[in-house]
């Protein structure tokens, strides 16, 4: 009669969690005015999509997820889950087009390491190579994919979606190391229940790779502190890299800090017989017939193994912080002249605007992020105060700074939603049945890959961007080695459409000619505009290098449909004939880039 109970307890408490999970994207839906992000919100992203056909798709969806969760052999092999499932997913969306104008700085930064070489690169970085507030790690890397592999935007896409399966992967190891392996797998899955970053996976920006460094940089800390050897020089360089990824990874990188000293505490609770993570669970066993008060000589060794054991934890990040320190201050010194005006640029620039291209916190973690992973991660809180768990301000640190300097954008935060991810996952561990658990954690993937596919994929196609995707492609259809691109400048724009060049010569195969118009607006007409590093473009040395067939192919870049062209434009085009139109546009966003091909 008690199991009858039990069973009909077990089976309700599932059924309402279906409901829960089959329900929580339409109440959304009907608060959709409530998200304002900048990049896909609901809003928006919505205008085009019949709602029954979605909600439609997403109820059966779930149904399969439910019906998966019911076998327990997800949990068995963890990596070899994770790692082909988080590859394959952004694999859905590298179609996508170029949707951050960024991605130009980025690629043109990276293309001058694969034009002029790696020596080049570094004495140039920041004077011919022009840099505004980007770093060099990420660019570099993208460049050497370049000279090795081929100047294809596959090749990068290939291996930011590497660099988010393994971000998986290290989400996975953090919460085994702190916790154990379920807290770390199920915190991994959840990584996969936030729509919004499959879309920014595919993309040439250093967001993905930032989040990958920031995330291996804590993993490796945590097996430096404990295991020592190698693992200190992987850990210091992983710093390294992280340090020079992206400016905002300065504060986060404060997570380190507090890996060290929970380490240290614990320790000196605990002491060595607990070791650093995971804890060993109960009271260590006592030998038959042995007093179980220990004596003064066996307090004096545990006290004395304790102390070796913080001894070692000192020296091994004091190791690190010195290694670190040592190759950041050498980089630095060697740049002193880029990093003081670039700091100087953030501080007068982009520090007091970031409030205004903020986005709300309801926005990003309830239509950004699934709503049961800000549910979980909410509940986590609570359930790691009353266990008093020390080992929880490693992952919620990085949270923290979120809410204690008001950082509003989505994409500023991306790096920190792997611990997001293990907060939920926390939350989710104090469930008693593991397929509750399991079948929670698989609703949240697959609602969050079939928003993503189905609303947020068609959205961004459906943009003027991708009006340069399609005449990169329609280029390279036709094989033309040679190109000629004019722009049509428009100086009461916000925008300067020279950027919108190396966004085509990411897409085409062929080589671009083009001979950029030094002419500025007035100051004071983009000194507070987001969009101000596209005025100060500088025309890579390559693009005016190289001599384009006269009467061959011509494209023309504008901010309209049909520009009036200038008559130096007119005259270059007058004999040829218009053999593509490229004018999709959108009303969500203010800037539009159209492409016409004469041939």
């Amino acid at each position: 009669m008690v199991e009858n109970q039990r069973s009909c307890k077990k089976g309700f408490a599932t059924l309402i969690i279906v409901l829960l999970a089959i329900s929580a994207y339409p109440a959304l839906y009907l608060f959709r005015s409530l998200d304002d992000n900048r990049l896909s919100s609901w809003n928006d992203a919505f205008a085009g999509v019949e709602p029954f056909s979605f909600f439609l798709i997403l109820t059966a969806g779930i149904v399969c997820a439910y019906i998966i969760s019911r076998f327990s052999s997800l949990e068995k092999n963890p990596v070899i889950f994770l790692f082909p499932v988080s590859y394959v997913i952004p694999a859905l969306f590298w179609n996508e087009p170029e949707i951050i104008l960024d991605a130009s700085r980025y690629f043109t930064q990276a293309k001058h390491l694969e034009v002029y070489g790696i020596s080049y690169f570094f004495q140039e970085w920041g004077r011919d190579i022009s840099v505004w507030t980007d770093l060099p790690v990420v660019p570099f890397l993208y460049g050497l994919i370049f000279k090795f592999f081929g100047e294809s935007r596959i090749y990068i896409q290939v291996f930011t979606s590497l660099l988010f399966s393994m971000s998986a992967v290290l989400t996975y190891l953090i919460g085994k190391m702190l916790w154990d392996k379920d807290t770390g797998f199920y915190g991994a899955l959840l990584f996969l229940g936030i729509p919004y970053m499959f879309t920014q996976v595919p993309l040439m920006l250093v967001d993905i790779p930032t989040l990958f460094f920031l995330t291996l940089s804590i993993s490796t800390l945590i097996m430096a502190l404990e295991k020592g050897g190698c693992f200190i020089l992987l850990s210091s360089f992983s710093i390294f890299l992280t340090v020079f990824s992206k400016y905002s990874t300065w504060l986060m990188l404060s997570v380190l800090v507090v890996v060290v000293i929970v380490v240290l505490i614990r320790n000196s609770r605990l002491g060595p017989r607990s070791g650093g993570f995971p804890p060993r669970a109960g009271r260590p066993r006592t030998q038959a017939g042995s007093p179980r008060r220990r004596g003064d000589a066996e307090e004096n060794e545990s006290s004395g193994a304790t102390k070796l054991k913080t001894q070692n934890y000192i020296y091994r990040s004091s190791i690190i912080g010195v290694i670190t320190g040592l190759l950041i201050f050498t980089f630095v010194w060697y740049k002193y002249d880029v990093f003081s005006e670039q700091i100087n640029l953030l501080l007068t620039y982009q520090k007091p605007r970031l409030r205004r291209w903020g986005e709300s916190f309801i926005s990003t973690f309830f239509f950004q992020i699934h709503p049961f992973i800000t549910i979980a991660a909410l509940y986590s809180v609570y359930a790691s105060f009353r266990k008093r768990d020390l080992k929880y301000a490693i992952i919620i640190w990085l949270v923290l700074l979120v809410l204690l300097f008001q950082i509003k954008r989505m994409r500023y935060i991306l790096p920190v939603l792997p611990m997001i991810s293990l907060m939920a996952s926390y939350g989710l561990m104090h469930i008693k049945d593991r397929m509750i658990v399991r079948f929670i954690s698989l609703s949240v993937v697959v609602s969050s890959v079939i928003l993503a596919f189905f609303v947020f994929r068609p959205f961004i196609e459906k943009t003027s961007s991708i009006n340069i995707r399609d005449a990169g492609i329609y280029l390279n259809s036709f094989g033309m080695d040679k190109i000629e691109v004019f722009i049509v400048i428009d100086h009461n724009s916000e925008i300067n459409p020279s950027v919108y060049v190396p966004m085509l010569d990411l897409f085409t195969d062929g080589k671009i000619h083009y001979e950029y118009d030094t002419s500025q607006p007035l100051m004071e007409k983009i000194e507070t505009s987001p969009l101000r590093f596209t005025w100060t473009y500088k025309n890579p040395r390559y693009y005016s290098s190289l001599k384009a067939d006269s009467g061959q192919t011509v494209v023309v870049i504008s901010d309209r449909s049909n520009p009036m062209l200038p008559p130096d434009i007119e005259d270059k085009v007058k004999r040829l004939h218009i053999s593509k139109r490229l004018n999709i546009s959108d009303d969500v966003y203010r800037n539009q880039v159209f492409m016409t091909v004469y041939h």
